[in-house]
């Protein structure tokens, strides 16, 4: 078997002169891999090439694979991912995540924007202040998720509503609110972060409605389920495919 000449366009677009070291010690798994990624997957889906590299970055903070993280992001600057979207991408996967497990891509991040020569730090995009961030999040909750948010207010119990508060006032008054990536990037950024750390299927049903609701519809999802399938591995995406296919 060799790299198919699509395979190796697609793999140069995003990473010129790259000479791989893999390539001399596994060169039968680097002929397999290259095909199955840059050749096979691509002809599936959807997303244009800027948005299905923010997907994969975004896959990658959730997968905590900082390495790879590092190699795919100089490929989305490559074919035109912006500094700002990257950061984006970053900042919005805390709530998700959690700091402890993104502050080491923020700092490579960082050092990888600063070796391009991009003066740190970024012109601002945050929309809120801390009088209208839970107002400003909770209408945006009301529009990406309808009557649910009313519902999971009113059915939570006394001890915990301040977990609803928060997710109002944090995730999207602090996060999802924010301007440099817009809204249906977001929520498809947001799905593929929680398809990719696997045991969140719940969380998942409800942010594939989400989507939805927004206009992201199936196919959109199935191409994100296909574009990250060699990198999740086969397991977490038919348990994305599953969710998909119970809601939309």
């Amino acid at each position: 078997m060799a790299i198919s000449e699509t395979a190796q366009k697609n793999h140069e677009e995003l990473f010129p002169n790259h000479k791989s070291t893999l390539k001399v010690t596994d060169p039968e798994l680097i002929e397999l891999f290259d095909n199955f990624a840059f050749d096979e997957v691509l002809s599936y889906g959807n997303l244009d090439t800027q948005t299905r590299l923010m997907v994969i970055l975004a896959s990658f903070i959730a997968q905590q694979t900082l390495s790879e993280y590092k190699v795919m992001l100089d490929g989305a600057l490559n074919v035109g991912v912006t500094p700002v979207e990257v950061k984006e991408i970053v900042y919005q996967s805390v709530p998700y995540v959690g700091i402890a497990k993104v502050f080491d891509f923020i700092h490579a991040t960082n050092e990888i924007l600063e070796s391009r020569g991009i003066m740190l730090p970024l012109e601002g995009q945050s929309t809120t202040s801390m009088e209208t961030r839970f107002e400003k999040g909770l209408a945006l909750q009301k529009e990406i998720f309808g009557d649910m948010i009313d519902t999971m207010y009113k059915e939570s119990p006394a001890n915990q509503l301040h977990i609803q508060k928060l997710l109002s006032a944090n995730c999207f008054g602090d996060h999802l609110t924010r301007t440099g990536l817009d809204l249906k990037k977001r929520e498809l950024l947001t799905f593929s972060m929680i398809l990719s750390l696997g045991g969140c299927e719940s969380q998942l049903k409800g942010h594939i409605q989400g989507n939805i609701n927004i206009g992201n519809d199936k196919e959109v999802l199935l191409s994100a389920v296909t574009q990250l399938l060699p990198y999740v591995g086969y397991p977490r995406a038919l348990n994305a495919l599953r969710c998909l296919n119970e809601v939309g």
